[in-house]
């Protein structure tokens, strides 16, 4: 007579372990601060008029000075994107049919910023254009920062600290890893949206025609990064 096997089988332990194979499963965080190393402005460039094409090439023009000015800061710059344009018509609120009062437009620019010190020089004089407002700092890291790594690791190893102490303070030892998952980590994503979460907004006064605005001091805003991973071990079986 032949009998099928209902325990373990000889592969591997159970998902929940059991008394001969012990499973325990922790968590490892990691909490870093570090200098950031990007600042990114939004910039946002407006034009109004009565007349649609004069409309146009104003916001044209006011559009190509402020790009222009970027990108004399050189290698300052790391990027310079176009985010969204924008044309359109106020209608008046009284009188027959559908009138035309003024038009609107505006373009949105983001610039990245690595170069700290002409921060403040740029966005003032970003700011003392005529139609134009700027956001920002956005303080961030790199996506390839090893910075993020760092924390990885050290998440890790919060987990196989914490996994050695529970296994102690049941007079055993850790046998294996039997799983490792990356739960949660805090890569300070950026994504160009109209309104995005985390930007200051930074009110400029316009000088005197025959004063240039003076260059604002901006402090970097230190970074916080967090990892979190979930890992499962099993122990050697304890004496209880």
């Amino acid at each position: 007579m032949t009998t099928t096997p209902t325990g373990p089988t000889p592969h591997g332990p159970t998902p929940y372990g059991t008394p001969d194979v012990p499973r325990i499963t922790v968590r490892g965080e990691a909490h870093l601060e570090a200098d950031p190393e990007l600042a990114r402005i939004r910039v946002t460039v407006q034009a109004r008029g009565t007349d649609r094409r004069t409309t146009l090439d104003d916001l044209t023009r006011r559009n190509s000075t402020a790009l222009d000015l970027i990108k004399s800061y050189g290698e300052a710059v790391d990027k310079v994107e176009t985010g969204t344009f924008s044309l359109a018509p106020e209608y008046a609120k009284h009188g027959r049919g559908e009138r035309v009062r003024t038009y609107h437009g505006r373009t949105t620019l983001t610039a990245e910023l690595t170069d700290f010190t002409a921060l403040g020089e740029l966005a003032t004089r970003l700011a003392d254009l005529d139609l134009t407002r700027v956001d920002g700092p956005h303080w961030s890291l790199r996506r390839t920062s090893p910075v993020h790594a760092q924390a990885r690791t050290q998440a890790v190893r919060e987990a196989v600290r914490r996994a050695r102490e529970y296994a102690d303070a049941l007079g055993t030892t850790v046998a294996a890893l039997l799983e490792l998952s990356d739960t949660g980590t805090d890569p300070q994503d950026w994504t160009h949206h109209e309104s995005p979460r985390g930007w200051t907004r930074a009110s400029f006064a316009k000088a005197p025609d025959d004063e240039p605005a003076p260059a604002l001091n901006l402090e970097p805003q230190r970074q916080h990064i967090q990892a979190t991973v979930s890992a499962a071990f099993t122990l050697h079986p304890p004496t209880l």
